[in-house]
């Protein structure tokens, strides 16, 4: 099943599958530059109330992304 990476609660992990058409390529390349690659394994650490940004793990890096980029980021759950 695909989901969004915004679609993850704190605690979930998920493999990234790839993008949607939607999102422009600049935020494609910036997030491939972050470590954002398919097949790649990442957590959400953190998941705030009232659409703050959400805290996820790629790498033992620690990033910070919206609802406007992460929704765009296309993957599955990992389980475990």
């Amino acid at each position: 099943m695909t989901l969004s990476l915004w679609s993850l609660g704190a605690g979930d992990r998920c493999e990234i599958l790839g993008y949607d058409d939607a999102l422009a390529d600049k935020y494609r390349v910036r997030l491939m530059e972050f470590g954002f690659h398919p097949g790649e394994s990442v957590a959400c650490v953190q998941s705030l109330a009232f659409g703050a940004p959400k805290i996820y793990r790629v790498s033992n890096t620690i990033f910070s992304l919206d609802d406007e980029v992460a929704t765009h980021v296309l993957v599955r759950l990992i389980d475990g």
